[in-house]
């Protein structure tokens, strides 16, 4: 521009173009570090409001846990292990916007902030990534599984929410421009000024925010669908009254009752009586039918709700004849049978001596009325206990009950009888026991672990047989730093009662190191 054959006036002119151009070039450039600069700041502002909603839903989580701990609690349990893993991550993050900024005298002044050396020395050296930089991929890497396999756990959500987890919070290689891969740390922090690396980092508090936020609601939309689902109700036939002679019509109506089996009433009073005894919501009445005739329920059931009370008014009546006319048979434990333990029953026939009960996995355990059922072996999903007797006049009496049959419930993982998320000393892991349990389960079951992994932080998975560490996670545990996480996944257990039944999936425990 400033060659050829020009007259030296003519090349004065040129230079003087270049020189207004790069003048323009430098105040746009200023003009963009100070956007990345108010960019940040809004996303900084931003964070503090989704701070403060996600603390008003757990205070308010609380609070419900308080009302009805039986429904809440594991609910809770959940949402704060994704509340601690979204806070460690976000005050990592912090700890590094600290670092950078430290030198800053002015950390507002974003226009100072246009050269990349400071977080290019901590992640990038010679070309290669730092242990710095590596820290910082395992850290993303921590939260983003432990939030997925957390939400993974959880039946009740969907699983396109952890599928969003884990594509927001991705490390793998990223396509440029040019259709080629590169380093995901590389691609979004190497060379580029100060302002925009703060305000990237800000910007990935602000995913977690939204993340947890989404999470947290994920799992509470989650609870009231499965409260609101079909399956929890029941056709309940109300008779008009509980006992017809021969020839009547019957008379009566169908309703749909919900069966919660968390839900516990603050308080419950039958015919004047307290009553404490609940069972799978189920509230238990045991009290003297009383003489022949017709006899009244009265009472109430009242529920905490926020600041007030709810009261539920009971108003029933019974029968109470004679002679017996049907089979009564009870589970001694809940309303369904379980694969994999011996289901104790008492079967009788009010009036009946001695009589014969049938069905698939059923025999006699000893005592009048006692039999233990066994459906590990049944396939379908409910099963018929058919019952024949005489009364005292010779006359035959029949009955039939059915049961549903279920599975037993998902275990969770457990280190020293702990479980979820922990806080452990190095010492103490490596002496520790890995185990398996069934909480809030009504049978008292045994689980004995057979194998686990385990995963620390930057090395390769262990693969260990029995419930203690072996040398080889002995050593990889002795390698691992302060606060770094370690987690015991994909564990293996049997029941100790019956080792042929297939235990569901357990769930990890995540273990912090104290040092």
């Amino acid at each position: 521009m400033a060659g050829g054959k020009l007259s030296p006036r003519q090349k004065m002119i040129n230079l003087m173009y270049l020189v207004f151009i790069a003048m323009m070039a430098l105040n746009m450039s200023k003009e963009v570090l100070s956007a990345f600069g108010l960019m940040n700041e809004k996303l900084a502002a931003s964070n503090t409001i989704s701070t403060e909603r996600n603390n008003a839903f757990m205070a308010g989580l609380a609070e419900k846990v308080s009302e009805q701990p039986e429904k809440y609690t594991p609910l809770k349990e959940k949402a704060d292990q994704i509340s601690a893993l979204s806070n460690d991550f976000n005050a990592f993050i912090e700890g590094i916007k600290t670092e950078i900024l430290a030198e800053s005298t002015d950390p507002t002044d974003y226009e100072k902030m246009d050269r990349p050396d400071l977080l290019d020395q901590k992640f990038f050296k010679s070309g290669k990534t730092t242990k710095d930089a590596d820290e910082f991929i395992s850290q993303v890497a921590t939260y983003r599984d432990g939030v997925s396999s957390a939400i993974r756990s959880v039946k009740e959500v969907e699983p396109t929410v952890a599928d969003d987890v884990e594509k927001t919070f991705s490390t793998e290689d990223v396509k440029n421009r040019d259709n080629v891969n590169v380093n995901w740390l590389k691609y979004n922090f190497e060379g580029f000024p100060l302002v925009a690396s703060l305000t990237k980092l800000t910007q990935m508090q602000a995913d977690v925010k939204t993340t947890e936020s989404k999470v947290l609601s994920a799992l509470l939309a989650g609870q009231q669908a499965s409260e609101l689902s079909f399956s929890n109700y029941e056709a309940i036939v109300v008779p008009d009254k509980t006992a017809f002679f021969s020839g009547e019509k019957f008379k009566g109506r169908i309703v749909l009752g919900r069966f919660d089996a968390t839900l516990k009433p603050t308080k419950v009073t039958v015919n004047g009586v307290d009553q404490d005894k609940v069972e799978n919501g189920q509230i238990m009445l045991d009290f003297p039918a009383g003489n022949v005739g017709e006899r009244e329920v009265k009472g109430e059931l009242q529920f905490k709700e926020g600041d007030s009370t709810v009261t539920i008014p009971i108003k029933s009546s019974y029968a109470v004849i004679p002679k017996p006319n049907s089979a009564v048979i009870s589970a001694d434990k809940m309303n369904v049978v379980y694969r994999g333990v011996k289901n104790p029953m008492t079967i009788s026939i009010p009036g009946v001596p001695a009589v014969n009960a049938t069905a698939p996995g059923l025999r006699k355990a000893g005592g009048t009325g006692k039999y233990v059922m066994d459906v590990t072996k049944v396939k379908a999903r409910e099963v018929s206990i058919k019952v024949s007797g005489k009364l005292a006049n010779g006359t035959s009496v029949s009955d039939s009950k059915k049961f549903r049959i279920k599975d037993l419930p998902r275990p969770i993982g457990t280190v020293r009888g702990e479980d979820g998320s922990i806080k452990m000393s190095k010492s103490g892991l490596d002496k520790s026991s890995i185990g398996a349990i069934l909480p809030d389960f009504d049978f008292d079951l045994k689980l004995k672990v057979t194998s686990f992994k385990f995963k620390v932080e930057g090395q390769p998975t262990v693969t260990v047989s029995g419930g203690r560490l072996n040398s080889r996670a002995k050593s990889t545990l002795r390698k691992a730093k302060r606060g770094s996480s370690v987690q015991i996944i994909d564990i293996k257990a049997k029941l100790t009662t019956n080792s042929t039944y297939k235990v569901k999936k357990i769930s990890p425990v995540i273990v912090e190191l104290t040092n």
